[in-house]
């Protein structure tokens, strides 16, 4: 007996130094999951941005840009991955093909497109809109161009980046300060009808100008008439330029969208904001922040005063007389006052709340 108590003791201290929680099969995490594509974007001429979820190698060799795009170099292993390749042509749409291994060896492929960085962005306004055209003065909205540059790239949404209802991005062009642009967002599908980047005079249709560059949203259905928000940025992905948010609606015109109408029209007006395109009297964009339509039509248009300084909210509009409207030429300074049968005594006019 006294020699089989220490050969138990032994066991039971081995067994007691080997004791601890058994591992669960089905608690045992293994990654499967490959990188995850966030964004493709270009930042410099030759220069293409992948952001992914988590550090990811991509392989030159397994690089496809077309149309034809020779990749010169890609990164080392990263979150943030650049692709070199050669020259890209400013405002041209290419698609990237590409595939992405993580460090467990997961790998997925994706396809993705972005614009052809554009250099010489010029400085440009939103300057004067529609949104409740007519059969023969459809929706229109108008930029005004105040430094020499390259158009390629430039988009303009009906909305935000995050959501619209149509955008147009500008092919290659140059423009010069004090141009103008005219988009025709509800065009009529007349063969006339066409996009110009050289002769202001050959386009067609409703309201074609003579003086501007005009162009014609793809399948446009025509602006808002009540709520809206117009934005142009210097490409897909890039950086605000200018923005205008419009809404005849008050903070109690509904609970749900904190006056706005819709979900998207709420998010549309907040992501305005965010990117520094409007300014808000309170810590939350509301409808009295906007810009009031009432009063517009086919011809009285919606104008940035001539004397504003830009300042990113409501006071730098108006909406002038009936027939003032003056797309592809200088703004028409004169004030439409409506009747007080048409006023809306909770946002009459331009007398909406302004911005800080």
């Amino acid at each position: 007996m006294s020699r089989a108590r220490p050969a138990a003791w032994l066991s039971c201290l081995l067994v007691c130094a080997s004791c601890g929680p058994v591992p669960d099969p089905r608690a045992v995490v293994v990654d499967l999951r490959p990188p995850g594509i966030l964004a493709v974007r270009t930042i410099g001429p030759r220069e293409i941005s992948l952001e992914f979820d988590e550090e990811a190698r991509v392989a030159a060799a397994k690089v496809r840009i077309s149309p034809g795009l020779a990749v010169a170099e890609v990164s080392a292993p990263a979150a943030r991955v650049l692709v070199r390749a050669e020259a890209q042509t400013p405002g041209r749409r290419y698609i990237l093909e590409a595939e992405a291994e993580d460090a467990r060896g997961n790998s997925c492929s994706f396809m993705a497109d972005f614009y052809g960085f554009n250099p010489r962005v010029p400085r440009l306004l939103l300057n004067e809109f529609t949104p409740r055209g007519s059969g023969s003065h459809p929706d229109l909205a108008e930029l005004k161009v105040l430094s020499d540059g390259d158009m390629g790239g430039l988009v303009l949404y009906e909305g935000t980046p995050g959501s619209f209802d149509d955008r147009l991005v500008f092919p290659s062009f140059e423009v010069r300060g004090g141009d103008f642009i005219v988009v025709h967002f509800k065009p009529s599908g007349d063969p006339s009808e066409v996009d110009e980047t050289s002769d202001k005079a050959v386009s067609g249709g409703f309201d074609a100008s003579e003086t501007a560059f005009d162009f014609w949203a793809p399948g446009g259905q025509g602006l808002g008439g009540n709520n809206g928000v117009l934005a142009v940025y210097e490409r897909p992905g890039g950086a605000l330029i200018d923005g205008v948010l419009y809404s005849n609606r008050t903070s109690q015109s509904d609970e749900r969208y904190r006056g706005f109408g819709s979900e998207d029209m709420g998010a549309r007006a907040e992501e305005l904001v965010r990117d520094g395109g409007w300014k808000i009297a309170a810590e939350r964009v509301t409808p009295e922040d906007a810009f009031n339509p009432e009063g517009t039509t086919g011809t009285r248009s919606i104008c940035r005063s001539s004397g504003s300084a830009d300042t990113d909210c409501n006071r730098d509009w108006h909406i002038v007389p009936t027939r003032g409207a003056s797309f592809g030429a200088d703004n028409c300074d004169d004030v439409y006052v409506p009747s007080p049968q048409a006023a809306n005594p909770s946002r009459a006019g331009s007398a909406a709340r302004a911005g800080p």
